[in-house]
């Protein structure tokens, strides 16, 4: 396209604010007559004097962000995706959220983020969700209608309530693995994309219960390892009833399979309604220890196992609750990566896990885990069913803006309003067309407008990156005592336990100051009871009188 083609709007609307200008200082002159003299449409030239704006210069009613705000959103997402960083659909509504709280407007919906990649011919969405062929797949009907028979009547001999029945699983997780998903990419990408992780491949296992009414047993949590650490208990938000175990490898052994028998008697006795629980077990062999089936027998534990290769159909756990969980850890490893903590150890995996465990194991997902292994309700025909649920966030009330001041801006709001007040006041100007000088000011604007969108962005980001390295900083500065070797401790036993043993090394430390002075031979005088040094006392101590100077 020519130049001349370029500037053909630019000539016309010159031509209109003319003949506006002409028909204001001749009374007498016509709509009709004055379209003709400059060669305008009278139609447009009515709509002008209408009060009706230029089309330019209006936003679509169906538009929640500006043009300058959507280009910096697009130019922020090809920026992180040239990094190795592609933010998923939910980075983007929160970079749209985050420019409208500049605007005091309400956040976009819960599917803009979707529909606006589609709009923008430089984005789309690509899948780079892994896929594991390892597990053997058992779909003869038989084996399950056999296996919902067993339940069934095992549940009618025992007299067993659908509020008494539970599931638990071990599952492993890669400390520094994220998960695969939808990621936001540059339209011009071939292949997959690639997002960066850590890779620290150090395992470490979870032994999870829930119960078929919606509510979880407390995790028990392995890690590789002979000694529990003080860092460990350091977290202020992990549950006291938690508990953490160390083995060899990481895995689960016989021990602790009967250790987490005992700990989920200890949580679901108080709680059952009749006599007996059903309790929902696969193959592995922690869950056939002689010792294992001799505690359930002594403590009224009815337990099941269902057929080989079948957990990821019959199994509530697989169905509905590890498969969120671990995505939800991988989601947590990956904010860390994104905000430069690139090595992840058992300190960082506490805080992720715990993060993931709220997100994932909740009421609805225990339930609706329960409903697709067809239990409870007892529904065979589930386990082949699909179930799809969507969460809606409702919108905020708009906000009421008054009228608009000439004054310095200091926000994107403020910068947009002092700009449309000077296009007006330069449209009122009756000497000359305003035509050249109102576009220059509209670039000038765009300009300001897009660098304080890319402040917002890079303001919200910068305290992304701080909060996640204070939260490093804080857990390195730990120390990493040993508390006790091997067994299992709850969180509140390794706080008690950290505590006693920092108040003794406090202790043991002025011991050996005084232990040191006798073996010198000095001899006994009276110290001061603040700094341990002869000569003056606590009302004197220098110590004091500099923290006072401070």
């Amino acid at each position: 396209m020519s130049q001349q083609q370029n500037n053909l709007p630019a000539l016309k609307e010159a031509r209109l604010q003319l003949a506006l200008k002409a028909i204001e200082r001749d009374a007498t002159l016509s709509q009709r007559r004055a379209a003709a003299i400059y060669n305008v449409s009278r139609v447009t030239l009515g709509r002008r004097r209408a009060g009706i704006p230029l089309r330019s210069d209006c936003t679509p009613n169906s538009m929640n962000l500006l043009k300058t705000e959507e280009d910096v959103i697009v130019q922020h997402i090809l920026d992180l995706d040239a990094r190795g960083f592609p933010p998923r659909l939910a980075a983007v509504q929160d970079m749209a959220n985050s420019l409208l709280a500049e605007r005091h407007r309400d956040p976009v919906g819960q599917n803009w983020a979707a529909t606006f990649v589609k709009r923008r011919p430089e984005l789309k969405v690509k899948f780079n969700r892994k896929y594991d062929y390892k597990r053997a797949l058992c779909e003869d009907p038989e084996v399950i209608q056999g296996w919902f028979r067993l339940v069934e009547n095992t549940k009618a001999k025992y007299g067993i309530l659908d509020e008494d029945t539970h599931n638990f699983d071990e599952s492993g997780f890669m400390m520094g693995m994220i998960s695969t998903g939808a990621v936001v990419t540059g339209s011009e990408r071939r292949g997959r994309p690639k997002s960066v992780q850590q890779g620290n491949r150090e395992w470490a296992t979870v032994i999870q219960g829930i119960n078929a009414t919606g509510w979880a047993i407390p995790p028990f949590i392995i890690f590789k390892g002979k000694n529990h650490l003080s860092a460990w208990y350091k977290e202020d938000n992990l549950p006291r009833d938690w508990v953490i175990a160390v083995s060899e490898n990481g895995w689960t052994t016989n021990k602790l399979g009967l250790e987490w028998l005992k700990h989920f008697d200890a949580h679901t006795k108080k709680r059952t309604v009749g006599n007996y629980r059903l309790l929902i077990i696969d193959g592995h062999e922690s869950h056939d220890s002689l010792d294992f089936q001799q505690y359930c027998k002594d403590h009224n534990i009815i337990t099941l196992c269902m057929p080989p290769h079948s957990s990821h159909l019959l199994q509530p756990l697989d169905v509905g609750c590890f498969s969120p969980l671990k995505t939800a850890y991988g989601r947590q490893a990956e904010d860390l990566m994104r905000n430069k903590i690139t090595h992840i150890t058992k300190l960082e995996f506490l805080p992720c896990f715990k993060g993931a465990f709220d997100a994932a194991i909740t009421k609805a997902n225990i339930q609706g885990s329960f409903r697709g292994a067809g239990l409870v309700p007892f529904n065979p025909e589930a386990v082949i069913s699909m179930l799809d649920v969507r969460l809606r966030t409702p919108l905020l009330p708009t906000v009421e803006d008054g009228p608009w001041q000439s004054q310095t801006p200091s926000n994107t709001l403020e910068l947009g309003s002092q700009s449309k007040l000077i296009q007006e006041r330069i449209r009122r100007h009756v000497d000359s067309s305003p035509t050249y000088m109102v576009e220059a000011i509209k670039s000038l604007s765009k300009g300001a407008e897009m660098i304080a969108h890319s402040l917002v962005l890079m303001t919200k980001r910068n305290a992304e990156l701080q909060a996640a390295n204070e939260a490093s900083s804080k857990r390195r500065s730990y120390k990493r005592k040993r508390l006790q070797q091997q067994g299992t401790l709850t969180i509140d036993e390794g706080v008690r336990l950290t505590t006693l043993k920092e108040f003794g090394a406090c202790s043991d430390r002025k011991k050996a100051k005084k232990r040191v002075r006798v073996e010198a031979g000095e001899p006994s005088q009276r110290r001061c009871g603040r700094c341990g040094e002869a000569g003056h006392n606590m009302r004197t101590c220098r110590q004091e009188a500099a923290i006072d100077s401070e």
